[in-house]
């Protein structure tokens, strides 16, 4: 095997680990959302699927939640990244920020809550991003970029 055939095999093994790293976070942020919502749903706090929720301290509780889960994904993201954690956080903040303005004007338009619910959430998204890093960052001591 040649050096460039080396570099080649290493840098695609980077961006597999990049890749699984995001998706660890997005998968954490993703599923503890959901079993939150489900056991929310089935103790009667939250109306049923489908209804709308217009209760306001209802909708600050979950975007609570919600935000404790983007963190601690987005800190998933930074450890298991290959290098430069913050920046994999900070990807994975700008990933929910897409995600999470697409559902808002999804929300909104159905008429499922009240407006600043949705649009709470997609603004958090980096600022959550940034904290799970700088989280990572002073738990494994890493040198600033």
């Amino acid at each position: 095997m040649t050096a460039a055939q080396a570099t080649v095999r290493a840098h695609a093994g980077t961006v597999w680990r990049s890749t699984g790293a995001l998706l660890a976070g997005l998968i954490t942020i993703v599923g503890l959302s959901l079993i939150t919502d489900q056991i929310l749903h089935s103790l009667d706090v939250y109306p049923p699927w489908g209804e709308p929720m217009h209760e306001p301290e209802l909708n600050a509780l979950a975007l609570v939640y919600r935000c404790v889960y983007a963190v601690i994904g987005c800190y998933l993201a930074a450890r298991l990244a290959p290098s430069a954690p913050m920046r994999h956080a900070m990807m994975l903040g700008a990933i929910g920020l897409l995600l999470s303005t697409a559902g808002a004007a999804a929300a909104i338009d159905m008429n499922l809550g009240p407006s600043w619910y949705p649009i709470a959430l997609a603004l958090s998204s980096i600022p959550c991003a940034w904290i799970g890093g700088v989280l990572h960052r002073a738990r494994h001591r890493e040198p600033r970029a």
